[in-house]
């Protein structure tokens, strides 16, 4: 658990008591004075610290100012009565991470508990990768040029739109902008706008008041406050609502908003990234994404290739992925067999790193100690390097196919040569008709036909969603969610 030790500084016994029960499973340390709370955190580190903004030594701001000393500031959540409520909203400007009015809401404290984990979660993490280690896993000229790309645009604060299909490590490719940012010791907030559901993603970006709508029974702090002074990732931009796009566009050109159900206004100071799976051209020419919110996001684009392109790193990645699956399953395989590693090369990899990593650890899995990964366990088709074709098997082959005529056959024979680049399908369209089959294979299941593709459902729904906006036909009527 990432937060263990809590320091509660208020001079008031009984929030100090109130703070004990409610906070019982952590290790919780009391201080009723300045000069008291200032000789703990000389003497040990705190994870998470509630400060009283009046105290009878001094008040919350300027121990607020003299944590900013320490090596690794915890977060801070001033404690604070009705006639205060401005003194700690200064002190978040001033570096505090939230407030509480007293008495505080036992459910409202813990939730501002939980709220400061996460963040405390992802910003050890980002700290433990050192400041020479990355996420970034290969050595071929495209992830070289990448590395040299975010090198170049991480130290800046430009607004970065990352692209490129589903499972290529586009998250992945914002941590590591996050990583080398002057902001990386500073909140490091995601949301995921495509598991928000479209009734709700307005307050979770901008926070709404309490009695804003059925069910807000508290006040609550959106993404963008979160993530003050520090880097918001909005993952799949594209779903986001076409009403709220206009209302984004303002913060990302102001970096102020409303809360909803609220009037004041909230200034921010915030860093964006957004990924995005899709050609949000095609979205802008479709109607279905502002133009002007487009431009505002591509600012400077971050284009990550897909793993076909960059076959030379799966070896790196499948052995890293090997290591990482045996530690966590207790298992032990010998390495891949050739037939394997052959497979693994030849595949192209429609999931692309994603498929690869969850394919590698289902094959761990499905290996005993000691013995090397086999092509039974990838499951993957065995496929020729010459023509790149899935090895077709003697008994493969129908018994009775019909033959062609003649002049078929010399067809057949001369048409590739003679219009080889006009009629090429390209690797795009292929992809398109093989999901398009395999939904009709399953009558428009599109559990079972992920599952028949090897990708995410979530995946699929990305791609027929960006067939529909291209104009793409595809027979509504039969295609059910699972």
């Amino acid at each position: 658990m990432p937060i263990e030790k809590i320091l509660v500084l208020d001079d008031d016994a009984l929030i100090r008591d109130l703070f004990s029960r409610v906070l019982r499973s952590y290790t919780l340390t009391s201080a009723a004075t300045v000069a008291e709370a200032e000789a703990l955190v000389k003497r040990e580190s705190f994870d998470l610290i509630f400060c009283d903004v009046r105290l009878p030594d001094g008040n919350g701001g300027q121990f607020l100012d003299r944590l900013s000393v320490l090596p690794e500031r915890p977060p801070v959540i001033m404690i604070t009565g009705h006639g205060s409520i401005e003194s700690a909203v200064s002190c978040m400007r001033a570096g505090a991470f939230d407030y509480l009015v007293k008495p505080p809401n036992i459910e409202l404290l813990l939730r501002r508990v939980e709220t400061a984990r996460r963040l405390v979660n992802v910003n050890r993490y980002l700290r433990e990768q050192g400041a020479s280690e990355s996420e970034i896993i290969g050595r071929s000229a495209p992830m070289q040029r990448l590395r040299q790309i975010i090198a170049r645009v991480a130290p800046t604060d430009a607004t970065i739109l990352v692209t490129g299909e589903s499972g290529v490590g586009k998250e992945m490719v914002a941590r590591e902008i996050c990583r080398l940012s002057p902001r990386r010791d500073e909140a490091y907030v995601q949301v995921n706008c495509a598991a928000v559901s479209a009734s709700l993603i307005e307050s979770e970006f901008f926070g709404h008041e309490k009695g804003a709508f059925t069910g807000a029974s508290d006040r609550r702090e959106g993404r963008f406050e979160l993530a003050h002074r520090g880097t918001l990732l909005l993952d799949e931009v594209s779903e986001i609502p076409l009403n709220l796009q206009a209302k984004l566009l303002r913060v990302l050109q102001e970096r102020q908003f409303e809360r909803v159900g609220g009037n004041k206004t909230i200034k921010v100071n915030v860093r964006i990234l957004a990924t995005s799976n899709r050609d949000l051209l095609h979205f802008v020419q479709a109607g279905s994404f502002r133009q002007d919110l487009y431009y505002r996001l591509n600012v400077f684009p971050v284009h990550v290739p897909p793993l076909r392109e960059r076959a030379g790193d799966i070896p790196e990645l499948s052995d890293r992925f090997l290591e990482r699956f045996s530690r966590k399953h207790g298992i032990h395989p010998q390495g891949f067999a050739d037939a394997a590693r052959e497979a693994m090369m030849s595949y192209p990899w429609p999931g692309n790193v994603r498929e690869l990593q969850n394919t590698i650890e289902r094959a761990v899995i499905l290996t005993e100690n000691d013995r090397p990964v086999s092509l039974a366990a990838l499951g993957l088709p065995q496929i020729s390097r010459a023509t790149n074709l899935p090895a077709v098997e003697e008994d493969a082959v129908p018994a009775a196919a019909p033959a062609a005529s003649t002049a078929e056959a010399e067809g057949a024979a001369v048409a590739p040569a003679e219009g080889a680049a006009r009629e090429f399908t390209s690797l795009e369209e292929l992809e398109q008709q093989h999901i398009l089959a395999a939904l009709r294979r399953t009558n428009g299941n599109r559990t079972q036909a992920a599952n028949l593709l090897r990708i995410s459902l979530r995946t699929l729904r990305n791609k027929i969603q960006a067939y529909r906006a291209a104009g793409v036909p595809i027979d509504d009527s039969h295609i059910v969610a699972a």
